[in-house]
């Protein structure tokens, strides 16, 4: 998985799609936002979460973050290893940091999504 094949939310998380599981987690900027992470929440397997919805929390000594659903679906699966070690999300935010897979409700969401230039923009707005 490459960052420039993602699809992304104006929140910072991102979503990789295959047949119609979804891969979610959260941006190397979002990281760097948060940065000194030290919790994360992550739902049940077998909980629906929709669209723009918190589906988990990441805390770090500086605050408490919702986690926001790129798309609707069921958990299918969770990183458990993640809540534990926290610094894969540093070293590799779009691999070993992954958080959920969702099988996706309806694939017509993603075009709600930003690709990788429109979530770099976006980014470069929120640095001011």
């Amino acid at each position: 998985m490459t960052a420039e094949n993602l699809k992304y939310t104006k929140t910072h998380e991102w979503v990789a799609v295959e047949g119609d599981t979804a891969t979610i987690g959260i941006s190397e900027f979002a990281v760097h936002l948060l940065s000194d992470l030290t919790y994360a929440d992550l739902p049940v397997v077998g909980k629906k979460i929709t669209q723009g919805q918190p589906f988990g929390e990441v805390e770090s000594v500086k605050a408490v973050s919702d986690l926001y659903a790129p798309v609707s679906g069921e958990v299918i699966a969770r990183n458990d290893t993640l809540p534990d070690h926290l610094e894969l999300l540093t070293k590799d935010p779009f691999g070993a940091g992954w958080m959920i897979k969702v099988r996706v409700a309806d694939a017509t969401e993603l075009s709600k999504l930003l690709d990788h230039a429109a979530y770099q923009a976006h980014c470069e707005t929120e640095k001011h």
